[in-house]
């Protein structure tokens, strides 16, 4: 029997070998707008308790004078390695944040690619008693699609790791 987990994990890469399929026929941008809807609609199905925080919204309380959040990278060293946003630090797992000593009540914003990695290891920590912690909706993807920042060796770069040639038509091509 199919976990519902793997189910969601099927149906979303299904979703992305459909927006792969249709890529013959021209511009991918309408596409890809659909697939965002659908990658985002699933996630937040799939972890309705994780608290989301929109890539327009994460950039404007970087700009402010408020204290910035915590923020976390869930995805693989070699994908960190290629890019990540500004200040971010690698922990992709529950015991990597807690073997860093964050404490519970901290501002934390996770992401990963498109925001699914991301999205468990946030409900992980909130199960772990960490109370504001929320998922960068569309993540470093949506991120980049929309000119923000990225840094490798703390220089800027517009690299992003596609994690692999489906998922990677979600990336918006640089103009």
């Amino acid at each position: 029997m199919v976990s519902q987990g793997a189910k969601s994990g099927i149906r979303l890469r299904s979703r992305a070998a459909t927006l792969k399929e249709w890529s013959v026929f021209g511009s991918l941008t309408p596409l890809r707008h659909f697939a965002w809807t659908v990658v985002k609609r699933l996630i937040r199905q799939k972890f309705p308790t994780v608290e989301r925080i929109s890539t327009a919204e994460l950039a404007s309380w970087l700009a402010s004078d408020l204290p910035p959040p915590l923020l976390i990278d869930a995805r693989q060293a070699e994908e960190y390695a290629v890019s990540h946003l500004p200040g971010a630090h690698h922990w992709p797992t529950l015991a990597a944040v807690q073997q860093a000593a964050v404490s519970a009540d901290a501002a934390i914003v996770v992401y990963c690619s498109v925001g699914y990695r991301s999205a468990r290891l946030a409900q992980q920590l909130q199960a772990a008693g960490y109370t504001h912690v929320m998922n960068l909706e569309g993540s470093i993807f949506e991120w980049h699609n929309q000119g923000q920042p990225l840094v490798v060796d703390g220089k800027p770069t517009q690299a992003v790791h596609p994690y692999n040639r489906t998922w990677g038509l979600l990336l918006a091509s640089p103009e």
